[in-house]
Formats: structure tokens, sequence, C-alpha cells
């Protein structure tokens, strides 16, 4: 059941976002960014938490799953004081997706063809 769940709440997100681009007037980049911003908004709300509980995967996965593990970070730590801290306390759960992110781009680099 966790799959279906995940799978249905993943696809929701999907579905809803694609709605928004192809009827909405925003770009790709404006809904990805705002999803991010969703996210972590949910995520200091506590929202996200029981989202994440209940659908597992299904709401991890999405850019606003992004954005609350950005929130998550922050709010693990004591008390962050300072820009510097608290930059490192968001690191502290995406750092590891941050480098996935970047040796995944690297290889689509060596690997693909550019179109120009």
């Amino acid at each position: 059941m966790e799959y279906v769940r995940a799978f249905f709440v993943g696809g929701l997100l999907c579905a809803i976002v694609q709605l928004v681009i192809d009827r909405g007037k925003w770009t790709p980049a404006g809904v990805a960014g705002s999803l991010v911003v969703l996210g972590v908004l949910l995520g200091f709300g506590g929202v996200y938490d029981r989202l994440a509980v209940w659908a597992g995967a299904g709401a991890t996965m999405p850019l606003s799953g992004f954005g609350y593990w950005l929130a998550k970070g922050v709010m693990a730590e004591p008390r962050p004081e300072g820009f510097v801290e608290t930059g490192a306390a968001v690191f502290r759960f995406a750092g590891a997706l941050f480098s996935f992110i970047v040796a995944g781009s690297f290889a689509a680099a060596l690997t693909c063809k550019p179109k120009g």
C-alpha cells in the first residue's frame, strides 16, 4: 500500500504542476522555483512532515520535496546564528542531493550531444 500512496501523491503533484504550466501563464522555471519555496514553507509549518510520512517518496521526490529537505536541515540545527551557520544547516540534509545533481549533470553533459 505504501507504493500505491507514493505513486498517487507523486503523480497528483506532477499532474497539478503540468496543468499549471499548460493552462497558466507560468514558465517552467517559475513553477519549479515556486515548488521549492512552497516545500520550504510547508516544511517549516509542519504540514509537509505529515505528507512525507504518509506518502513516502511520492512527496519527497518532486521539487517541493527538495524545499522540504532544505527546511528540515535548518530545523534540525538547534539554533543557527548568522548567515554562515544557517547556510551550513541547509546543506546538512540537502548536501548529498546537490552532489548527486552535479554528478548527474556532468555525466549527462559527457554522454549527450548538444542540439546546436
